[in-house]
This record gives structure tokens, C-alpha cells and sequence, in this order.
């Protein structure tokens, strides 16, 4: 268990603005800031992070709370790993009792996969520096490659023996179950006998992290000229390790990405390794694969620029080149760069100096337009087919610019880069826009039976305001914004004067808000009806009355995910509007109101108004109009009734409408 002086220091420490910041990349607004949702793909920001309040809210998704939540939800931590996670990110010391091996079994099985993963990588690191085969061998292939001692230790190198089961042997000797060697691939298990062995056997190491740093898998390179044996070997898909969602190197660039607002794309561990070395961190790798949407996703978090690296004289460029289409579609400005003949990201950075890396990136880094030109019409070698088939091809990028502004200029730069006119550009977008609308027409039509179908089900209604569930909400606004405050509160009441007559009475005290409001449920003997504000209120009440501070993000962090989410939705409501922008559509929105005591005096009245109504509106059905029943009881309780609201609609100073 992590002590309780730890995590206070954790909740003291952590900015949620950092936090979030190492992983969506934020832009002020207001105070507050904003960026795309981390858990949708979207092209315009719904993602709103407070400061102020320390809270953040995805209005996409619906997830929302403060900064240990956001690791809870983002990188699937327990409560503990969020807490660890922020203390080693804030230089705090955690006390904690020490794991036992109890403990492991206890383990969930993704915790579990996790723990295999981490041990793996320490165990591979620790025989790379400290065994003779790991240093002969491992090491000193990576000083060939010219990586010094902090670079490896800043990826955790590593080297897994030249044994059958060196490695599955010391997991299990420290208690690490098989279940879990097998499942993150570490180990293989022969179906036929039960036999073990090392997947990774005589192989130099590459851990693959997470964002947050987690071991996911690893990539391993074997050393030897065995042409049976695979030269690099990834750990298999597993329930941690997914890899067309990871980018090698994403845990040590991320903070540069967002820094310098760009992202360099290579395509191997060293060329990621050899650019850091050099001075470049803002690097990730997609390892030898094709780029898919959800390694652009990572990266659209962190930033909208990508520059896409490739070898000078890379077969398969073309093909790769493909994934620019990808990059463009997610909405990002995509910039391309080759090195000459014979060199790769990896040989050119060990080569260069750090200047001149960067000049020769910032030289020669071009827009996707002129690369494609540049590379295709090399192939076209002037013949008018392949001319044709060239124009096509760069305007189906075009086509994927969703910008009008952006695709205005690339119609016109492909237009003299190529010697075609616009219109006939224009024309073949017309021609590929047709065939999206018409693939799109088609999937819409067969939604819309589906559709019909469940709408012949239904008895479909517009959705009608909830008048009590928006008062209870507005109740635990007020509570959480403006509960510790002092404010004076008027009341109005009757009482006899010298000759005996009742006149209005006014009397003003001083109450703390969260006391007014308790003090006037508790008077009319009222509990929220929604069961979520009701847990609410309970809590902030008890919270109010053993805390002299209110402290939003440590009350948060005490809550269940589904009482933050709800809390962060309350709290944001004034950030969804600024996000919508709704000013610009002509669509006025209430500001909050600045006299708070006539505010808080405004939704109490408002509460015992709708629910005197309600009551009237219930005594009025038991009105029967069968002659031998007596009605008079009923109509006396609704006459009271009656009064009673005609005196709360005086005290609001207005004519209040029936809900």
C-alpha cells in the first residue's frame, strides 16, 4: 500500500496540465486549454483541461477528471501505478510496503503481462552489462553502432543469452508464472512435450514502450548469418502489445514532439536511437511496418506536423509513401525527406554533426506535392500514361485535404509543378469526390434500413428537457464551484407589526454557501432524486463539514470513474460552450451569475417551486368526481399549496411559468 503522505504529496505536486501534456498536445484558450480527444479520433479539439481547477473534461468520449484518472483512463493504470507513475514524474519518494510474491498472483492478468514485461527488460539490460557473453556479444555491438553509455541506458538496451531458456529459467526462479511468459511471447511453450524456450535466444534487445513508459514488447536482432532465422523478431500481439498502435520511441520524444511541434517519422529502432544520440529527440520509428491511423493518432496528439525520413535508396519507396495519403486524411501537414544514395536516418546522424543533421533536415525536408513529383516523375520518364497516372495519384492526396484553404493551394501547386492547368485538376477531384459520395450514399442507404427497421420499433420522441434533473445539477455546480464561500443572504418573511397586521420582514445573515443550501433542503425536509447527485451531495456535504479547504482534485480522486465523469461534466459546462463556439453561430449563452448569494437564493426557490407544483399536480389526480367522496382535504392541502408558491414566486421577484 502507498502511503497516505505520499499521495497527498503526489496531489500537491502534480500539475494535470503537465500531465496531460506529456501526451495530447494542449493550446491555450482562455484559461483554459484544449486539445483533440486522446480516446476518439477526431479533427476539431473537444478535449478541455482547467488549471485552474486542475480538472480536465473529454467532451467527445464523456471521461473526465483530474490528472490520475487521466492516467487511469488513458494508459489503463490502477490507482496505485497512476500514484507511482506521478511521484517518479515529480521526483517524490514513495513509501510503500514491499511487493511479495503474494502480491504478484494477485495481480490482474494485464498488470501480470505488464510485470513479465518490465522484469524482461531489466533482466536482458542488467546480463548486456554484467555477464561476459552479454558484454562480448551484446555490447559491443551497440558500441560498434557508436551508442554511448547514457544512450543505452536512456532505451534500456539489452541482450537475451544464447541459451534455450536462460531467460524463462530466472522468471520463474523469481516467481513469474508461465501463463504470463507464454502470453507476452517471451516464452514458447512446444505443444507436444510442454518444453520451454527463449523467443528472444542470442538476440540484442529493444524494449518498445508505451507513452507512459510501459514495456509493451520488445524487438530483437539476432547477430549471427543463421539465414533460417529472422535478423529482427517482435514480441506477438497480445492483450498489452498491439503493434500497429505503437511507435518505437514515443515514450522518449514525446516531450520534444510537443516542444518543437513536430515529429520526425523513420522506419527502425536505430534510426530512432542515432537521431536522439545526435541531438534530435522528436523521433519515433513504426518499425518496419506500414503506417496505419493509429500510429498517426499518437502522434496527431502530440502535434500536426510530421516529416516522413526515408533511406536514400529504399526499394520500396514508393509503397511507403503511401502512408502520406494516411497522414493527410487525419487532418495533419505531412512533410517528406530522403538522404542521398547509401545512406539511412541511422548512418547519415552517426556521420553528421548535430548542425549538420539539422540543416540538411530543414534543406531538404519538402512538401508531399513536390516529393511525389519529384519521385514520380522520375518513373514517368515522359510518357503521357504514366504522366496521367502521376496526376492522379497526387491528386487523390489532394483529395484527402479535408482544409479547402490547404487543398487551394496544393490544386494550384500541383498545377505548375506538373504544366496542367486547375480546371482539369478540379476536374479529376470532381471525378474522386464523386465516387467517395457515391460509396458513401451507399453505406448511408444501407444504415438508414437498418435504421428504419429500429425506428419501426420505437416510438422515437424529441427529448424533452428534465426541469428537477437541471436544478439538482445546478445545486451541485454550486456546491463545487462556490461551497466554501460567505456570502449574506436576505430572506423575506412574515410577521405581525405593532397593530397586529403580517408584513414582509427582511433579515440578512452571513452563511457559508454549501450551509445555506444544506440548511434549506434539510428545512424542507428534501432529498435529490437523481441517485448520482445524491451521492454527490452526501459527499461534498461531509467533505465541507471535515475539511476547512475544498480541493477539487483531491476530492476527485477519492470518487468512483462514474461520480468524476459526472463532476467534470458539471464543472466544464461553461468550457463546452467557449469549445463550441457558439457565440460565432449567433447563439447566446448565459453567462454564470455574478451575485452568487442571488444565485444560490434563485435555485433553492426554483427547486421548492418545482417540486410544491409537483405535489399540487398529484393531489389534483386524486380529485375524484364520484359525489360520496370527500374532496375537501385534498383541496384544502392544494390551497396551501398554492399559497405557498405564490409566495416563493414573490420572493424570486417574477412570474414563474409552470413546468
Amino acid at each position: 500500500m502507498i502511503s497516505k503522505e505520499t499521495i497527498e504529496k503526489v496531489f500537491d505536486q502534480a500539475r494535470v496540465e503537465e500531465v496531460i501534456g506529456d501526451f495530447v498536445q494542449l493550446k491555450r484558450s482562455g484559461s483554459n486549454m484544449k486539445g483533440l480527444s486522446p480516446f476518439v479520433n477526431e479533427k476539431s479539439p473537444s478535449f478541455m483541461v482547467s488549471p485552474v481547477k486542475q480538472i480536465w473534461k473529454d467532451f467527445s468520449s464523456g471521461k473526465g477528471g483530474n490528472s490520475v484518472t487521466f492516467l487511469m483512463e488513458h494508459e489503463h493504470f490502477t490507482y496505485p501505478e497512476a500514484i507511482k507513475y506521478l511521484a517518479n514524474k515529480y521526483g517524490i519518494e514513495v513509501e510503500e510496503t514491499i511487493v511479495t510474491n503474494e502480491d504478484l498472483e494477485q495481480a490482474n492478468e494485464k498488470e501480470s503481462m505488464y510485470l513479465v514485461s518490465e522484469f524482461a527488460r531489466d533482466y536482458f539490460h542488467k546480463t548486456m552489462l554484467n555477464t561476459d557473453e552479454g558484454q562480448a556479444i551484446g555490447l559491443s555491438y551497440f558500441k560498434e553502432r557508436g551508442f554511448t553509455k547514457d544512450t543505452i541506458e536512456k532505451f534500456q538496451l539489452g541482450y537475451s543469452p544464447d541459451s534455450w531458456d536462460a531467460f524463462t529459467k530466472e522468471a520463474l526462479g523469481k516467481a513469474y508464472k508461465l501463463e504470463y511468459l507464454k502470453k507476452t511471447g517471451l516464452t514458447i511453450v512446444k505443444q507436444e512435450d510442454g518444453k520451454t524456450f527463449d523467443r528472444f535466444k542470442g538476440r540484442v534487445m529493444f524494449p518498445i514502450q508505451s507513452m507512459s513508459g510501459r514495456v509493451l514488447g520488445f524487438g530483437g536482432r539476432i547477430l549471427t548469418n543463421d539465414k533460417k532465422a529472422a535478423k529482427y523478431l517482435n514480441s506477438p500481439e497480445s492483450e498489452i502489445y498491439h503493434k500497429s498502435k505503437v511507435l518505437y520511441g514515443i515514450f522518449q520524444a514525446k516531450q520534444s514532439i510537443a516542444k518543437h511541434d513536430n515529429c520526425y517519422l523513420v522506419e527502425g529502432y536505430t534510426d530512432v536511437i542515432q537521431f536522439n544520440q545526435s541531438g534530435i529527440e522528436n523521433v519515433v520509428a513504426s518499425s518496419g511496418t506500414a503506417l496505419t491511423p493509429d500510429q498517426i493518432r499518437l502522434v496527431h496528439r502530440l502535434t500536426n506536423n510530421i516529416t516522413v525520413l526515408f533511406d536514400g535508396d529504399a526499394a520500396g519507396l514508393r509503397a511507403s509513401i503511401r502512408g502520406i495519403d494516411l497522414i493527410l486524411e487525419a487532418g495533419m501537414n505531412v512533410k517528406v525527406c530522403s538522404f542521398p544514395d547509401g545512406e539511412d536516418p541511422d548512418s547519415f546522424a552517426k556521420n553528421n554533426s548535430y548542425e549538420v543533421l539539422k540543416q540538411y533536415l530543414d534543406e531538404n525536408s519538402k512538401d508531399f506535392i513536390q516529393f511525389k513529383a519529384d519521385l514520380l516523375v522520375k518513373e514517368a520518364n515522359n510518357d503521357p500514361i504514366k504522366k496521367a497516372e502521376l496526376i492522379r495519384d497526387m491528386v487523390n492526396s489532394i483529395s484527402k485535404i479535408s482544409d479547402f484553404i490547404k487543398r487551394e493551394i496544393y490544386i494550384k501547386e500541383c498545377s505548375r509543378i506538373m504544366d496542367i492547368t486547375e480546371e482539369v485538376i478540379r476536374s479529376t477531384l470532381a471525378q474522386i469526390e464523386k465516387k467517395d459520395v457515391s460509396d458513401a450514399n451507399k453505406k448511408f442507404t444501407e444504415e438508414k434500413k437498418a435504421f428504419e427497421v429500429h425506428k419501426n420499433n420505437e416510438n422515437l420522441q424529441p427529448a424533452k428537457i428534465d426541469i428537477l434533473y437541471e436544478l439538482e445539477q445546478k445545486i451541485i455546480e454550486i456546491l463545487l464551484v462556490n461551497g466554501s464561500e460567505t456570502e449574506d443572504f436576505t430572506e423575506t418573511f412574515l410577521a405581525e407589526d405593532e397593530t397586529g397586521n403580517l408584513v414582509d420582514v427582511k433579515e440578512t445573515n452571513a452563511y457559508k454557501v454549501y450551509e445555506k443550501i444544506y440548511l434549506a433542503l434539510q428545512e424542507d425536509e428534501i432529498e435529490l432524486s437523481n441517485p448520482i447527485f445524491k451521492t454527490i451531495y452526501t459527499d461534498i456535504i461531509n467533505y465541507y463539514n471535515q475539511n476547512l479547504e475544498f480541493e477539487i482534485d483531491k476530492y476527485i480522486s477519492q470518487t468512483s470513474p462514474e461520480i468524476a465523469n459526472k463532476i467534470t461534466s458539471i464543472l466544464m459546462l461553461e468550457e463546452r460552450d467557449i469549445l463550441h463556439k457558439w457565440e460565432n453561430r449567433k447563439i447566446v449563452v448565459e453567462k454564470k451569475n455574478i451575485n452568487l448569494a442571488q444565485s444560490v437564493t434563485e435555485t433553492i426557490l426554483s427547486y421548492r417551486w418545482y417540486l410544491l407544483n409537483k405535489v399540487i399536480e398529484e393531489n389534483k389526480n386524486n380529485i375524484t368526481a364520484d359525489v360520496t367522496v370527500d374532496n375537501t382535504e385534498i383541496l384544502t392541502t392544494i390551497k396551501d399549496y398554492l399559497s405557498l408558491t405564490t409566495v416563493i414566486a414573490k420572493n424570486l421577484g417574477r412570474v414563474m411559468v409552470r413546468f
